[in-house]
């Protein structure tokens, strides 16, 4: 092999390390109260490595995992340029699961000793120490009580992210969404766990306190209504059930894009 060959075999090695590397999310954990709690963790496989990249936390259904989540809604494959943690939950008592033996997120705020906010909090502070993070461009979404702990996010740290995304989820009592941010909001007319009149109404009342209050304009399938104040609402309103219909996460990338955190 001459000298010019093995110069160009090990930069090819290292080039691919890199791509096989950022394409397997990383599995970490944290303790948190005492509990191990986990999450995958996907680096940018595209882009400047060297550059303040953004990132997209994202929350599974009740009963669901990281793992499952990661594959429905694969958010690293339609924006390569970011940085991608799917969180996973522990048991946690819901409505549907009063016992608590499936794995979830809290509901409202000081419920179960704010565990998961606090995971939250851990994560990011963590990822921000290891990671060349933009804190302009944070971003949350979720599906179910995914989409619930969303609206969570959104109570209790609105000034950590530049957009939500909750999908398939409502905030529940104890829940106070206050402060203007653009929305991307997913919803399905045949869900028979979140019923699509109950959406309806908190897409008015989360279209009140963004002040995207114009006509909406239809998008390919999504509605988009547009703010003064820079904090519109986008909403995806399918004819499905309790389901992420398979052109959600483009939709969803495509609006985080398009906003950064305001000063």
């Amino acid at each position: 092999m001459t000298r010019f060959q093995l110069i160009l075999h090990t930069a090819s090695f290292a080039f691919l390390t890199t791509i096989a590397y950022a394409a397997e999310p990383e599995s970490q954990s944290w303790m948190i109260n005492g509990v191990e709690r986990h999450a995958l963790v996907y680096t940018p496989s595209k882009g400047d490595h060297s550059t303040p990249a953004p990132i997209v936390f994202v929350f599974h259904g009740h009963g669901g995992s990281a793992q499952n989540v990661d594959r429905t809604m694969h958010i690293q494959t339609v924006w390569p340029e970011a940085f991608v943690v799917y969180m996973q939950g522990i048991p946690t008592p819901t409505r549907v699961d009063p016992d608590g033996k499936k794995p979830g997120w809290q509901c409202a705020p000081g419920q179960v000793g704010d565990r998961d906010l606090k995971f939250f909090d851990t994560v990011l502070a963590n990822v921000r120490k290891k990671y060349p993070i933009d804190v302009n461009r944070v971003y949350a979404t979720g599906f179910s009580n995914g989409g619930v702990f969303t609206y969570v996010l959104w109570s209790e740290r609105p000034n950590v992210f530049a957009a939500f995304a909750p999908c398939a989820g409502l905030p529940l009592p104890g829940v106070h969404v206050k402060v203007p941010k653009p929305a991307f909001i997913v919803a399905g007319e045949a869900d028979p766990l979140v019923k699509i009149e109950n959406q309806r109404s908190m897409i008015e009342e989360i279209r009140k306190i963004d002040g995207a209050t114009s006509a909406g304009k239809r998008i390919d399938v999504a509605t988009l209504y547009q703010s003064e104040q820079g904090t519109p609402v986008e909403t995806l309103i399918h004819s499905g059930g309790h389901v992420l219909p398979k052109e959600a996460p483009k939709l969803i990338v495509d609006f985080f894009r398009a906003h950064e955190l305001k000063k």
